[in-house]
């Protein structure tokens, strides 16, 4: 499993904050052809960024203002591709978050029992696509049901959307039955292959490791590179454009600020300053003795 976080924090199911006692997981899928988690998220450098304004990490009042309908809705994770073209999953709610995520039935709502996860839909019919998805999906899911002491073969712990209306807890919709058939897989097997997972899922190699730990560099340094300058520091930033030891660039708002204030500074960097530093004294110190001179 490829697991990142994105905790929705503006959208209304989050900040009504309500909880649940997780007594199982109800799985669906997008329903619109687009594979990237970025179209439901705001993104970074390792998910892929958000283009489009319409990822839900938004207030109900934000998104019907731009759509005509409050948004009402949320999972805690999305399953799809990342930037780099991989699937993973990128959690959006804490595990135990109310979530809203299924309606209700004639007998109530899931959404007070269950964990929900979406798999984003391509066509339905790339089959390395769907392996790959079902794969993060079985691998999720058993992670969840060991987290919170689970059996994904009892009765109404592990299902789909459209099994949760079968049974009365869920709105009228054909999620995922109406996919996954189409490569010869019921819930029934998924089930069976969550239970598998658990008792023998595969450690991590040295190289997936390695790869978590690039990708959560590569997101750390991205948001420290596009970070604008901390208050305290205007004024040096300032003084040290003006005195040619920082290249000054375009801020927006008809002054200057220097590229990624916030960023790491390379070794070359550095030298480039401390060659301008000493240019800088070097300047002053020479306008310094030509003053004595004619003194």
């Amino acid at each position: 499993m490829r697991l990142r976080k994105q905790i929705l924090t503006h959208n209304n199911c989050y900040t009504v904050g309500r909880t649940i006692r997780p007594a199982g997981v109800m799985v669906h899928s997008t329903g619109a052809n687009n594979p990237k988690v970025s179209r439901y998220v705001p993104g970074d450098s390792v998910l892929g960024w958000n283009t489009g304004g319409n990822h839900w990490d938004q207030t109900n009042a934000q998104w019907e203002e731009k759509f005509g309908e409050p948004l009402d809705r949320c999972v805690h994770a999305f399953i799809g591709k990342f930037a780099d073209g991989r699937v993973g999953t990128v959690q959006t709610l804490p595990w135990n978050r109310r979530a809203w995520h299924c309606g209700k039935g004639h007998k109530g709502t899931a959404n007070d029992t269950h964990i929900a996860f979406e798999v984003c839909e391509d066509g339905l019919s790339d089959a390395s696509y769907f392996s790959a998805v079902y794969q993060e999906a079985v691998e999720l899911t058993a992670y969840l049901c060991k987290q919170y002491g689970l059996d994904p073969q009892a009765d109404g712990v592990v299902i789909c959307h459209s099994e949760g209306y079968r049974r009365g807890i869920a709105s009228n919709h054909g999620d995922v039955t109406h996919w996954w058939p189409r490569f010869g897989v019921t819930m029934d097997e998924f089930r069976a292959d969550v239970a598998r997972e658990m008792q023998g899922g595969e450690e991590l190699t040295e190289e997936q490791v390695r790869q978590i730990a690039r990708e959560e560099w590569a997101a750390q340094e991205a948001k420290r590179n596009n970070a604008a300058p901390s208050g305290w520091a205007l004024e040096y930033i300032q003084r040290a454009i003006q005195a040619g030891i920082l290249a000054g660039v375009d801020d927006g708002k008809g002054g200057k600020t220097i590229a990624r204030p916030q960023g790491i500074s390379t070794r070359e960097e550095m030298a480039t300053m401390g060659v301008a530093i000493l240019e800088a004294v070097k300047t002053r110190l020479e306008r310094a003795e030509s003053g004595v001179q004619k003194v």
